[in-house]
């Protein structure tokens, strides 16, 4: 493990940062805190103005994402001078890449020479974007497993990515990308978000 260990209040914004609009379970699982501890400090940082609670969801004030964003360079220093952490942030954004071709292939198909929507009838069309992102996996696995290495939090992805492309692979095609669940695409964009994050870096539009 490198760097310095956060605090278990800065990791629950840090983990609302990530999920956006979720409850305190979905905040928990990431960042490795209980639900119950996670739900009292969630509840703390809506008393203090730094986090908004709608129908049993959190997000984040603006001014908070504000100061969250600045502690990150302190949080980080130590993993953002390894070299062995950093190559491996690299070889995620060129796979990173890679796994955004094989989602907007998922989503479309090329029918006459033009893309259209994907409806999924071509079941021999989505079994092969599934085959491809298993192939992906694959590669994407080592990667993440010296991530976690660096920084052990980061297994969740690790584990909660395999899970969704074991589902997938089941029959349940839904766990490929909707946004409405933990699915592949879903867990990777919000690793990607975290790793940003990490390593000080902006999202490329």
């Amino acid at each position: 493990m490198i760097g310095t260990a956060m605090s278990p209040s800065h990791l629950v914004l840090h983990g609302l940062a990530i999920k956006k609009h979720a409850d305190a379970g979905d905040i928990a699982g990431l960042i490795g805190l209980a639900a119950d501890d996670t739900a009292r400090r969630l509840d703390d940082a809506v008393a203090s103005g730094r986090a908004v609670q709608v129908n049993g969801k959190y997000l984040l004030t603006p001014l908070a994402r504000i100061a969250l964003e600045s502690d990150y360079s302190r949080h980080y220093a130590v993993l953002r001078g390894n070299a062995d952490f950093f190559a491996a942030y690299e070889a995620f954004e060129r796979i990173n890449v890679q796994l955004k071709a094989l989602i907007t292939d998922w989503q479309t198909m090329d029918v006459g020479g033009q893309r259209v929507a994907n409806d999924h009838s071509n079941s021999a069309h989505d079994a092969k974007v599934i085959d491809r992102l298993g192939e992906l996996h694959e590669r994407a696995d080592v990667i993440l497993g010296k991530l976690a290495a660096g920084l052990p939090r980061l297994d969740y992805y690790r584990r909660n990515l395999l899970a969704a492309l074991e589902k997938a692979e089941d029959g349940a095609i839904e766990w490929v990308s909707d946004a409405k669940i933990e699915s592949y695409h879903t867990l990777w964009f919000e690793l990607h978000e975290d790793l940003l994050r990490i390593v000080g870096r902006e999202r490329a539009e």
